[in-house]
């Protein structure tokens, strides 16, 4: 289950990501940083963008088909979320947000690939916590181009905070600590979930702390920090249940054990 929705994960990003550089290829053209993107820089036609996506969606497709009834659902409830979050930065400075609401939408439906269905009381917490990461690392990457943006006329949360973008980052950092901690509380975690979740607040802090958002060098190092990130929270999950697993085993009843 973990390489199949792995796969699936993939492939939808890497849609989203050849939604967005189609959406955005006449931006990507006056920016830096992205004008040497395949599409702005013509390297692939329009109609080859279209094809490759059709690629990735059938692909991603045959992924979801493998799963129950309730994820597939799941799965193609996300579709207007990724075929619309690129167009954000046109219309409002929370692009970022938009972006979370749609790259964390896996942490509903891989609950539900394992369960069956989602457990509001655990899936809502992780989901939020997500999307309060998204919007830490995004605002970072962000920061990036805020010069061309502001030139072109795209919003970014980088433009919204300017000078107060390390207090709204910490702002999310807690909320997002607090919602992996209650999402942990509410299926049961142990010590070395919690354990995980105070590195990765760790690791936040320091980066936050650090990060010059003047320069675009150190917002691209600070932001691929985030892969530390998602491992030692992918750590503390797979380390939590192991523990849970065998703390559970441990309380079995004795006859019950005998059985076994």
């Amino acid at each position: 289950m973990l390489s199949l929705f792995g796969t699936g994960a993939v492939l939808m990003r890497g849609a989203g990501c050849t939604i967005n550089d189609m959406w955005d290829r006449d931006f990507d053209k006056k920016v830096t940083r992205t004008a040497n993107r395949p599409i702005a820089a013509g390297d692939i036609s329009t109609f080859q963008s279209f094809v490759f996506l059709g690629g990735q969606l059938t692909l991603a497709l045959g992924v979801l088909l493998c799963l129950n009834c309730y994820s597939i659902a799941m799965g193609a409830a996300s579709l207007l979320l990724v075929a619309t979050y690129p167009l954000m930065k046109r219309i409002t400075f929370w692009p970022q947000l938009a972006l979370g609401l749609t790259f964390n939408w896996g942490a509903l439906l891989g609950w539900s690939a394992v369960k069956g269905s989602c457990d509001p009381a655990v899936c809502l917490p992780l989901y939020f916590s997500g999307v309060m990461w998204t919007l830490i690392y995004d605002t970072i990457y962000a920061h990036q181009d805020k010069k061309d943006d502001a030139l072109i006329g795209l919003k970014s949360t980088a433009l919204l905070f300017r000078e107060n973008t390390k207090m709204w980052l910490s702002g999310f950092g807690v909320a997002m600590l607090g919602a992996l901690s209650l999402a942990g509380a509410n299926c049961g975690q142990t010590l070395p979930y919690y354990a995980a979740v105070a590195a990765v607040g760790a690791h936040l802090a320091r980066q936050i702390y650090t990060v010059d958002i003047h320069r675009p060098e150190d917002c691209w190092d600070k932001f691929a920090s985030n892969r530390t990130t998602g491992i030692l929270l992918f750590i503390g999950i797979v380390l939590g249940n192991l523990w849970k697993e065998k703390t559970e085993e441990t309380e079995k009843p004795e006859d019950v054990r005998a059985e076994n």
